[in-house]
């Protein structure tokens, strides 16, 4: 069974608007279809978690959350004096 990029888009856009949900977890390989929208995604809650699949290698390029921890680490340095 596959799975249209525009179909999951439209799920993780319900998903990600509805009220009662703190989590969304999607595996790298299919946030890697809606790449524009899970990096776009700004709001705390629904915290978005990528997890990788044991049938895909990890690719951490890839990995919004772990791009904006990295970020926000350099910013927190350079702006304690840290480096």
């Amino acid at each position: 069974m596959g799975c249209s990029a525009r179909g999951i888009c439209s799920i993780f856009m319900v998903f990600s608007t509805s009220q009662g949900k703190l989590l969304l977890s999607v595996y790298s390989q299919v946030a890697n279809m809606i790449r524009f929208l899970v990096d776009s995604y700004n709001k705390p809650i629904p915290a978005i978690l990528e997890i990788p699949s044991k049938d895909h290698p990890y690719d951490p390029t890839h990995d919004s959350v772990l791009s904006r921890v990295k970020y926000l680490f350099s910013s927190e340095s350079v702006a304690s004096g840290r480096r």
